[in-house]
């Protein structure tokens, strides 16, 4: 007779409640699970959703004194959490329950080095000697597949990758092999192969601990590839919960129906641009990039000489077309943003590039600025790139108001028309950024970025950091901007399943040069070069059925950009198997 495995964790009609200006509200309401030794839950759903505020309550780190569990009972084994006092939680934080926080560059101190922080919590929580801490910490690092883990000891966060950093995160987590491990968004900020390597990770190590995983996130791939069973909220409310398979294959809620139309897939997604052929009979380009070369120096020693160089962009060509979508593509530090920069005439460069017929590099001062109107950028944190003191109407005014274009009343016609073509109404217009969601926030930035009716946008990452439906709704409102104005876009992702489905040619980069460039079906049905295969395996299948067994992995991390000065980087030749279609080959 099979035993049944027993339930670690068990929450109960629980409640959290957040005060504001308004009064208390539940950000959390009547949320019951329970958790089996060894088992995977999923909890998915959009921001706001109170995935994150259950995992809070769980280890008791809720935000004191604005928001607290008003109501319910929280198990881990026979110990009810709530009733404990912060010095008795100590003791359970770490050693039977331990959180990955999504962003590990805030949840590591950058002023402690790599082995402080693990061995810390080590010696906090065991009786071993500094000596035998430091050892448990090696080990953790070598479970977590780092090279050189007895020297990564002395390094500090800011020395490692963002997957790396990750690896440290999950390395302390799982150093005092804990009863149940929450992963709160571990792999948002990632690459798709680091993804599916820290993914991976975490599945041998729960097969080798027995630990149970609570994993929190709004990507529906990664719910299909990890999750045992899957509990949907919205709006701090459960709205479905069950088996993986049964989620996928027979959702019930609408709401989980939306959620699981809106995930773009590879070759079939809803949202899947059709493809185009190439206006071989407008030979004006937009703009025309040859031969691009961005370096910098980097100093040492004594006398601060130039030691080293980062080549960050080496002898990119490529060219875009009016109404054409470009999609640039690769993992973090291979050069994609930094090409946008030089394009957009934010870093100095060597090489040539040609904006509607103007070489940039021979231009002076105003003329530089007139041809820049042309191009514009949407970046990544719709956030960060708005002035939290400005009011969102006067922010996209502003590119008129530098450009001296139109009177002040006509600005504000201009700019209302813009909020209504991006889905904001004009009253919005009196309204600061924080009080927009994410989306709407970006819509704001997409506003921005046409008020100068530009013939080329640079968007740099722009959808990453939105939810799924939220994306699916910005991607949307790209492509009718496109049709509707013919502008063309320089799209810069990592996310291999978004870029199939909005453009029209594909260039991916690895280590500041192109390997692969064609259209879009091109890349994607025939790839080439085993870089892109690797992107595109990595994307993670929202069907659980196409759950893969293994994730092949790198040995080892992906190189470095830097060279020593005199040091040539391997030059990449292009070569055309096909129809226009580039590949890579030494050269």
């Amino acid at each position: 007779m099979t035993s049944t495995p027993e339930t670690i964790l068990t929450i109960a009609n629980l409640c959290v409640s957040v005060r504001g200006e308004e009064g208390s509200r539940e950000v959390v309401s009547n949320l019951s699970l329970t958790l089996k030794r060894g088992e995977t839950l999923c909890i998915a759903g959009e921001s706001g959703s109170g995935k994150s505020m259950t995992a809070l309550a769980i280890m008791q780190l809720l935000p004191q004194p604005a928001a607290r569990i008003s109501a319910g009972t929280i198990h881990l084994g026979a110990t009810e959490l709530t009733a404990l006092d912060e010095r008795r939680m100590r003791h359970i934080r770490g050693d039977r329950i331990a959180m990955i926080f999504q962003e590990p560059m805030t949840s590591l101190n950058p002023v402690l080095s790599i082995g402080r922080q693990l061995t810390e919590s080590i010696e906090a929580h065991t009786s071993l000697s500094p000596a035998e801490a430091r050892q448990r910490a090696i080990e953790a690092l070598k479970a977590v597949r780092i090279s050189e883990a007895e020297s990564r000891l002395r390094q500090f966060p800011h020395e490692l990758s963002g997957g790396m950093r990750q690896r440290v995160m999950i390395a302390m987590a799982l150093a005092l092999e804990p009863d149940v491990l929450i992963a709160d968004e571990p792999t948002t900020a990632l690459d798709v192969t680091v993804q599916g390597e820290v993914l991976e990770l975490l599945r041998d190590l729960q097969q080798k601990h027995g630990t149970s995983v609570i994993l929190i996130t709004h990507d529906m791939g990664v719910v299909a590839e990890m999750a045992d069973r899957v509990i949907i909220m919205r709006h701090g409310r459960m709205v479905e919960e069950g088996k993986t398979s049964d989620i996928f294959a027979r959702p019930q809620a609408e709401y989980t129906r939306e959620l699981l139309a809106a995930v773009p897939r590879i070759g079939s997604g809803a949202g899947r641009q059709k493809s185009r052929e190439a206006e071989a009979a407008t030979p004006a380009k937009v703009a025309e990039v040859t031969d691009l070369h961005v370096r910098f120096d980097l100093r040492g020693g004594v006398f601060g000489r130039v030691t080293r160089r980062v080549h960050a962009v080496e002898g990119v060509s490529f060219s875009i077309a009016p109404n054409e979508t470009l999609a640039l593509v690769g993992e973090s530090g291979c050069g994609k943003s930094t090409t946008a920069k030089a394009l957009a005439g934010l870093v100095p460069y060597s090489g040539d590039i040609v904006v509607g017929g103007r070489n940039l590099s021979g231009l002076g001062r105003d003329e530089r600025k007139a041809v820049r109107r042309d191009v514009q950028m949407i970046f990544q944190d719709p956030y960060a790139s708005l002035d939290p003191r400005m009011r969102v109407g006067d922010l996209v005014a502003e590119p008129l108001l530098i450009h001296g274009i139109a009177s002040k009343e006509e600005r504000r016609e201009r700019v209302a028309a813009l909020f209504d073509r991006v889905g904001l109404s004009s009253d919005q217009m009196e309204l600061y950024p924080h009080e927009f969601s994410g989306g709407q926030r970006q819509r704001v930035c997409i506003a921005r970025a046409l008020a100068l009716r530009p013939k080329l946008i640079i968007a740099d990452e722009s959808v990453s950091a939105l939810d799924v439906s939220v994306q699916a709704r910005v991607l949307d409102l790209l492509k009718e901007l496109q049709r509707e104005f013919g502008v063309a876009y320089l799209f810069i992702s990592h996310d291999m399943a978004v870029v199939e489905n909005i453009s029209d040619r594909v260039a991916v980069m690895y280590l500041g040069q192109i390997v692969e460039m064609g259209t879009r079906d091109q890349v994607f049905s025939n790839p080439r070069h085993p870089y892109t295969r690797r992107l595109i395996e990595a994307v993670p299948v929202p069907d659980p059925a196409r759950r893969p067994s293994r994730f092949a992995r790198l040995d080892q991390e992906i190189p470095s950009a830097t060279r020593r000065i005199g040091e040539a980087p391997l030059k990449l030749a292009l070569s055309d198997v096909g129809n226009g279609h580039l590949v890579a080959a030494e050269g």
